[in-house]
């Protein structure tokens, strides 16, 4: 049994996904699609849909839990062996917690699954052996997403499917061949003086008395009030200069593109390498651009889970006044008074890459050819060791086991962090007073057409699948829209306009606007370019998930 949780591979994955699923459907394999859109994989690969309101996924899984523990369909040697803290989550599920047993009827209410199909798809997942529930990061891009994958990850450990072939643990909702590496070691970068990493929590999530390294930093989601704000609204600094490469935050990364703009607006100056005229790069002091892919040499690791290297050759020279990031931080850096920066080409830097990199044999060979491919000779379990010998190889986590209660986030005692997974109520949920207001819930997906901004203003690609927001007949015919009309979506953080495809692919009372919409706002402030987040609220919670697929709007004919 698969289940594509939220994972639709045929639109965007990389590395074979869709064609092992095609693979494993022919082998006579189920195949069961959860998602508010019949996407193409489920076109494509399932026998059954099952749509499922934004962001109430977790109350889903928690039903599930409730008929697995109930029916005694729990795989108790493995919970004994391998996890901790299962009462405590039974407890809850079962409803000696709070009173509220977590059944199947509990969760239709919330969920819009009808009981039956959650008991169903219970029942097979804790029988079936192997059964993998990949979990895509969709469902998890909304407030209090972390609950959903903490979720998933439980479901795999008390029906025994973490550390076998066929099975799933945690992670990425990924699909590749036994002998290809789950995942290659990143390629060698350098020393680097600087801290890296990208914090998506300022302090919650630090472990108690443990020091704090991101006490400096910010959440994502807060870049704009940090700017607008700064230490006067109790942020660490008083931000004035925005330097961008590599990024478009107003439009494709940060929420609120409305309050992104009175951030941009109040900055003293603004740069940006771009190789597009970005939403980000139209409000910048200075645009330098930059290279494409065509004019540099340049290495690339395949995507997350691929097992291979491409050298990507220089096919023509750069065009008018284009550089590569490097050569213009190279150039820039003894300007600033930084001599020792960088001494080395964009080859140059390849070629040590490469010759440092512990999967590439030959630098000659590699770039000849043009791609590497790295093979194991035995197949990939992940946490295989761990199930075959857990005295001698414990799960990498403070107790050992897969904690399924989870004793640091006990220790924090913060309410939204609870130490088993929970369902939370939020405002942007069908049962917010807010949804009187604004009844139809945006999801924000990726199209195949492109990857975020990439290959999404060329022409032929947009006749193929124009930028339009899916919405169901029945909520289509109660505010007189038909296929193609141009509609304005709103709520109290913005307004877009698009055209509508009226289609039965998105369930009722669910509307969806593929992400990456250039923010493009007219005179009157009505964002054209269909920027989802130009819907969306700089808020997050206490994990760090804010909200990009459960956004309550309104829509209207224009």
């Amino acid at each position: 049994l698969i289940i594509l949780w939220g994972f639709n591979p045929a639109d965007t994955w990389f590395d074979g996904a869709a064609r092992y699923l095609a693979e494993a459907k022919a082998a006579g394999i189920k195949v069961i699609c959860v998602d508010p859109r019949f996407t193409d994989s489920a076109a494509a690969y399932a026998r059954q849909w099952i749509p499922v309101y934004p962001a109430t996924d977790i109350a889903m899984l928690t039903a599930m839990a409730y008929v697995i523990i109930r029916e005694n369909l729990q795989d108790w040697k493995f919970i004994d062996t391998y996890t901790v803290g299962f009462d405590s989550y039974k407890d809850y599920v079962l409803g000696v917690e709070d009173g509220i047993p977590k059944t199947p009827a509990w969760a239709e209410t919330i969920t819009g699954v009808p009981a039956a199909s959650i008991e169903n798809l219970a029942r097979e997942y804790a029988t079936a052996k192997p059964a993998a529930l990949l979990a895509s990061w969709g469902p998890g891009r909304a407030f209090y997403g972390e609950q959903f994958h903490r979720a998933t990850q439980i479901l795999a450990a008390i029906t025994g499917n973490v550390g076998v072939p066929g099975g799933w643990a945690a992670g990425h909702q990924v699909a590749f061949e036994s002998t290809s590496p789950p995942s290659l070691r990143g390629m060698p970068t350098g020393r680097n003086p600087v801290q890296a990493g990208w914090p998506q929590v300022k302090y919650q999530l630090t472990a108690p008395g443990a020091p704090n390294a991101n006490s400096s930093r910010i959440h994502y989601a807060d870049i704009w009030n940090g700017i607008l704000q700064g230490k006067a609204g109790g942020y660490p600094a008083d931000i004035r200069l925005l330097y961008v490469l590599q990024a478009n935050p107003l439009s494709n990364v940060t929420a609120n593109n409305n309050l992104g703009a009175k951030a941009m607006e109040k900055l003293d100056f603004i740069v940006v390498h771009e190789l597009l005229m970005t939403a980000t790069a139209r409000y910048a002091d200075i645009v330098l651009p930059i290279t494409s892919f065509l004019e540099k040499e340049d290495v690339v690791q395949a995507w997350l889970t691929g097992s291979h290297y491409t050298y990507l050759h220089r096919v023509i020279e750069p065009l008018y006044e284009c550089k590569s990031d490097l050569q213009i931080l190279t150039e820039l850096a003894p300007r600033l008074g930084i001599e020792t920066y960088n001494d080395q080409s964009d080859e140059e830097w390849v070629k040590w890459i490469v010759e440092n990199s512990e999967n590439i044999p030959d630098y000659e060979e590699f770039k000849t050819k043009g791609i590497h491919r790295v093979k194991f000779d035995q197949p990939i379990v992940a946490f295989k060791k761990q199930i075959d010998d857990p005295e001698n190889n414990p799960f990498p986590t403070p107790s050992g086991k897969i904690e399924i209660y989870s004793q640091m986030l006990a220790d924090m005692d913060n309410p939204e962090l609870p130490p088993i997974p929970k369902y939370f109520d939020n405002t942007q949920s069908r049962s917010s007073p807010l949804a009187e207001k604004y009844p139809l819930q945006v999801v924000s997906v990726h199209f195949k057409r492109g990857v975020h901004f990439q290959f999404k203003d060329l022409p032929w690609l947009c006749d193929l699948m124009p930028h339009a927001l899916w919405i169901n007949s029945v909520d289509a015919l109660a505010r007189g829209i038909s296929d193609g009309d141009q509609v304005q979506v709103f709520n109290d953080y913005g307004i877009i306009q698009v055209a509508a495809k009226v289609t039965e692919r998105i369930m009722p009372g669910v509307v969806m606007l593929p992400e990456s919409g250039q923010f493009t706002p007219d005179e009157n402030g009505v964002d054209q370019g269909g920027g989802v987040n130009t819907l969306t609220s700089s808020y997050h919670t206490a994990g760090g998930a804010f909200s990009c697929n459960n956004i309550l709007v309104e829509v209207k004919k224009v």
